[in-house]
């Protein structure tokens, strides 16, 4: 039915390969493209070995925009699906529109420069797209991602209006490494480190990075952790596309230990972002950070445990006060035997195969630029009960 190409070859690309590579129905052409060709034709065997479907592969710098376009009138892909870098959102979207394809993402762009991530950026595509006739999808991992369909899906079935968001990501994984990230260290450390933002009272209210803690403890056993408030994009979008909240929050789970490490390297300047010159070259200290870190697409083969990622919403329905908590439990070892991966890379890239498939089969269409939730949540929820990410959703009662 359609040709799409993937951008990028860490851990997230390598399951989006994998699950595409199990709708051959829809994607009937699978282009893997990466800067290092070798990591590509890595994740190309697997496929083959796995699954018995072929993928081709191509190099490409897809900071360069002549040679990426170039790329893509050559491959004509119907869709773009960049699980690459956040800095190279918007040059993989200026190729996308050289090219005539359609566009989608993970995560939103960020400045190399700036740890800070917003959908300004981006949003300010919305006339090109519109005027090329073209459809680009901001977003369609699990957070962003799946919480913001989790969020509409529930406004759209279960309350009239939402008032107050929680977003809750437990990772209670253990990869037994004596520190390592689950996705790339690079952005992990950013984000981390970045100060928080939370909404109340119609704005953004800032307040220093992990200064806000709770004990939480997740349903089916998975376990109680201790998780910190932090800022995360889709409640950019979503405070904009739902405007009846008036609280919006976003949790993440972090042990002791890995705070420790992250405090250590943050006193002697390994998570600095700007170039030092050492043996007379400029070397960025958080980038050499990452190159000595564990590789997160190497995880999978000693992570044991299970994520716990979900919403806790509270509105109205019907003139009542109601609230549920709708929420997405994965194993990491399962998620390894299935597609070599650990459940960080693989609650990313089960949707975005998921969101380029209703993009391929028509079932989500439009001109323009657009986050999830401004989109039918009804398919795209019954097809992460088909592809491996089953969510439930309770009514909840009282403080988390």
């Amino acid at each position: 039915m359609s040709t799409v190409m993937i951008i990028g070859a860490g851990g997230v690309g390598s399951v989006v390969a994998h699950k595409c590579a199990m709708v051959s129905d829809v994607f009937t052409n699978i282009i893997l493209a990466s800067r290092t060709k070798s990591k590509c034709e890595d994740i190309a065997a697997s496929v083959k070995e796995r699954l018995n479907v072929e993928i081709a592969t191509e190099q490409v710098d897809a900071d360069n925009v002549p040679e990426l376009t170039e790329l893509l009138k050559k491959c004509d892909p119907y869709l773009v699906i960049n699980v690459a870098l956040p800095y190279q959102d918007l040059h993989i979207m200026d190729a996308c529109l050289n090219a005539g394809c359609n566009y989608m993402d993970t995560a939103n762009y960020e400045p190399l420069d700036v740890p800070k991530f917003e959908y300004k950026w981006q949003w300010d595509y919305q006339k090109h797209f519109e005027e090329a006739g073209l459809f680009a999808l901001l977003g369609s991992g699990f957070d962003p991602g799946v919480t913001n369909v989790f969020t509409s899906w529930a406004l759209k079935n279960q309350f009239d209006e939402i008032n107050e968001l929680d977003i809750i990501d437990v990772n209670g994984g253990d990869h037994g490494q004596h520190f390592a990230t689950n996705f790339n260290p690079e952005i992990n450390i950013r984000e981390v480190t970045a100060p928080c933002r939370h909404w109340e009272n119609g704005d953004f209210q800032e307040t220093p990075a992990m200064s806000t803690k709770k004990t939480y403890t997740c349903p089916e056993g998975v376990g109680t952790y201790s998780i910190y408030r932090m800022y995360h994009e889709e409640m950019e979008s979503l405070v904009k596309h739902i405007p009846t909240i008036k609280k919006a929050q976003f949790w993440m789970s972090f042990s002791e230990n890995y705070l420790k490490h992250l405090e250590v390297l943050q006193n002697v300047g390994m998570t600095r972002i700007d170039p030092v010159v050492y043996e007379g070259k400029e070397i960025v200290p958080l980038q050499f950070l990452k190159a000595v870190l564990p590789n997160p697409g190497d995880l999978g083969k000693t992570t044991s445990g299970r994520t716990c990622i979900g919403n806790i919403i509270r509105g109205k329905k019907d003139g009542e006060e109601k609230a549920v908590y709708v929420y997405n439990i994965c194993d990491h070892e399962k998620c390894f035997e299935e597609v070599g991966s650990q459940a960080v890379s693989y609650t990313t890239g089960v949707p975005a195969m998921i969101g380029a498939m209703l993009i391929c089969n028509g079932t989500w269409s439009g001109r323009g630029v657009f986050n999830m939730e401004q989109l039918d949540p009804d398919p795209f929820m019954e097809q992460l009960n088909n592809h491996g990410l089953p969510w439930t959703c309770v009514d909840h009662s009282g403080e988390f």
